[in-house]
């Protein structure tokens, strides 16, 4: 729960919404741009919600200008995770 916790504030503080809702998306989560909300599946589990949000790294902007020291130390070690895991 507490990755999930870290994950979702990269996200407020990168001034986005991030909602949990009914729906039928394609991957899990829905992104409106315009508005900066990010909805993810309800329905789904603490690691389904966590893989969501990792899969929305790389669709959105992150401002790293906005993430307090903690927050941006997380947000790091997951771009260099990812990065280790696609090689």
């Amino acid at each position: 729960m507490q990755t999930l916790r870290k994950l979702e504030n990269i996200f407020t503080e990168s001034q986005f919404q991030v909602r949990y809702g009914k729906g039928s998306f394609t991957r899990g989560f829905c992104l409106l741009d315009a508005k900066n909300i990010v909805v993810i599946n309800k329905l789904f589990d603490t690691d389904a919600r966590i893989s969501c949000l990792l899969d929305l790294i790389d669709a959105v902007t992150i401002r790293e200008e906005l993430l307090d020291a903690e927050t941006l130390k997380f947000y790091k070690s997951v771009i260099r995770f990812k990065t280790e895991e696609s090689t």
